[in-house]
């Protein structure tokens, strides 16, 4: 059975949700799938997705005169194109699903749910790590439910000259990225490189804390020694200009920075935080430190700047677990296998341990945890 037509759903801001959903829809475009996008307006990104089939623009409120028109249009697009997937990126856009279609029906969650309310009309939930599941299963979802984990996009990386952003090149430099938002913890990696007095920072990204996180640099006396890149189209160039990444987020279902840091070739910090604490090996391919821990966060920084040679394994491991474990194209097969699948109507051993093919480790981790709505 032939994929060959998905609607995407997506009402998403800017972070790394947002970076891997460009990444997958045109993983899917090269594949020769026709693909069309319904998206909240005046996103950064949407150049990126805006030769890969038409976009339509909404913010989507519910309960709003708009609300209703979209539903309206939303399954007019649907009778009358006929796609063989329609799918909701996030809990919100999964309230656009329609009750009746042919099609696929399926959200794809990177964050846990609070409920499930918005997933009525799903015909399956996919997760893209393992404690998603769990949660979905938790709050009582018993239809199918896959789990299938990310890639980092695959670029001829460049890394950006460290005078293009008035940093000298012999300092020692830290790199952090994301949204700036409260729970991925860019206070903490300020507090500690702030203790490094020599080190610099650059934090790759934008979101509503960022007057906050400015504000926090000044108070530390940072300002000579730190810069704000602002939303950047690959900040994976931006990573491998430093001298070590570190990710240190409160929450984090999965963590896709460090697998860009990974093909960056920069040696990784994270804290033990969700997703992380499901595929990273401490001391192998990254180092841990505890989350909202400044003093051991700086620790673990100054430990790989002293310890070149445990700089140089860990980089070395985060390469092969690429290749390994999170291969772009074994991701997207496993998409498109699972597509295939439940339109066939061959659910009854879908488990909610599927994971993308080639994902050994990842797959007897998953394999280890209790079903998920068969």
């Amino acid at each position: 059975m032939t994929i060959s037509r998905i609607l995407h759903m997506h009402f998403g801001k800017e972070g790394g949700a947002e970076r891997f959903f460009v990444n997958l829809a045109t993983a899917f475009g090269e594949r020769g799938i026709e693909q069309r996008f319904i998206v909240r307006p005046g996103r950064v990104w949407m150049d990126e997705i805006g030769g890969l089939g038409p976009m339509l623009q909404s913010e989507f409120r519910p309960f709003s005169p708009k609300g209703l028109w979209m539903r309206w249009k939303v399954n007019q697009m649907i009778r009358t194109w006929q796609p063989d997937v329609v799918m909701a990126w996030m809990s919100r856009s999964s309230k656009l699903l329609p009750k009746d279609a042919s099609a696929v029906k399926l959200t794809r969650l990177g964050d846990y749910p609070r409920h499930l309310k918005n997933f009525r009309n799903n015909d399956l939930i996919v997760a893209n790590a393992p404690g998603i599941a769990e949660a979905c299963r938790s709050l009582g979802w018993t239809r199918p439910l896959a789990i299938v984990s990310n890639f980092a996009r695959e670029v001829s990386i460049t890394p950006v000259p460290r005078a293009a952003l008035d940093t000298p090149e012999d300092v020692f430099l830290v790199i952090g990225s994301g949204r700036f938002v409260g729970r991925k913890g860019f206070d903490v990696l300020i507090k500690a490189v702030a203790d490094i007095p020599d080190a610099w920072l650059w934090l790759v990204g934008e979101g509503e804390k960022r007057a906050e996180l400015e504000a926090l640099v000044r108070e530390k006396g940072m300002e000579g020694r730190t810069r704000f890149t602002g939303w950047v189209e690959e900040p994976m160039n931006y990573v491998a200009s430093g001298d070590i990444f570190v990710m240190p987020s409160r929450h984090e279902p999965l963590g896709n920075v460090i697998l860009e840091a990974w093909q960056a070739d920069v040696p990784v910090v994270t804290t033990r935080s969700e997703g992380p604490s499901w595929f990273v090996r401490d001391g192998e391919d990254a180092l841990f430190c505890e989350i909202d821990d400044v003093a051991g966060t700086r620790a673990a920084i100054n430990r790989l700047r002293a310890d070149t040679g445990l700089a140089e394994r860990l980089k070395g491991a985060g390469r092969r677990r690429l290749e390994a474990d999170f291969r772009r194209d074994a991701v997207v097969d496993a998409y498109l296998d699972l597509f295939r699948r439940v339109k066939a109507g061959d659910v009854a051993d879908l488990t909610g341990t599927g994971v993308a093919p080639g994902q050994a480790r990842l797959a007897s981790m998953a394999d280890a945890a209790d079903p998920v709505g068969a």
